[in-house]
């Protein structure tokens, strides 16, 4: 179990940090298809994160696709042109309202990432819950026919994958489970002070 464990968890952590593309949906930047392209979009559109710290996490994905694209290393300097993020900042926030599960479980998904280097959690399988349920809320509430097909939402097959590893990610304490709730001790009454004086 702790091997299958550590593996699904170096998976999960290489679908979020690489940025695999497991959905698609409008965001400030334009579309995202991450996790981590839709936690940027908002932390440097809000300014809570310093810039720096922003592009690092953008980083690792973007040095991914370039490779795998077009074999070459995107320059630290161009990061936020890659992404759509230079004029983040004055775009409308309509669109992260609109779906608030799919931004909150991000923002747990990519803290649980980063987090569950040191220690591991359930804050990313909570986030990957948040983002299947927004994801589905989308598809439930939006007709597909009245939506741009630019605009539109779509889950691709590693959204699955990452669901799994999240779940899988968790370190389950077996013997915590199977073991019984410890037994009470019994509490012995007290002798009566009254009958200890008469005797």
């Amino acid at each position: 179990i702790g091997k299958e464990t550590s593996l699904t968890r170096i998976l999960h952590y290489c679908l979020l940090l690489l940025q695999i593309s497991s959905f698609r949906v409008p965001c400030r930047s334009g579309m995202c298809s991450t996790p981590m392209e839709v936690t940027s979009s908002q932390l440097i559109s809000s300014e809570i994160f310093p810039l720096p710290l922003v592009k690092a996490m953008l980083y690792p994905g973007a040095v991914a696709n370039g490779l795998i694209t077009s074999r070459m290393v995107p320059s630290w300097d161009n990061l936020l042109n890659i992404y759509n993020l230079t004029n983040v900042k004055e775009a409308s926030a309509v669109t992260d309202l609109q779906r608030l599960e799919v931004l909150a479980g991000s923002y747990f998904s990519v803290a649980g990432a980063l987090i569950g280097i040191l220690k591991p959690g359930r804050m990313s399988m909570f986030g990957t819950l948040l983002i299947v349920w927004g994801l589905i809320k989308e598809g439930i509430l939006n007709n597909p026919t009245k939506v741009d097909a630019e605009r539109a939402v779509y889950v691709y097959p590693t959204m699955l994958l990452a669901l799994v590893c999240s779940f899988m990610s968790v370190k389950y304490d077996m013997k915590k489970v199977t073991r019984g709730a410890p037994a009470r001790p019994v509490a012995k009454p007290l002798k009566s002070s009254s009958k200890a004086k008469l005797k």
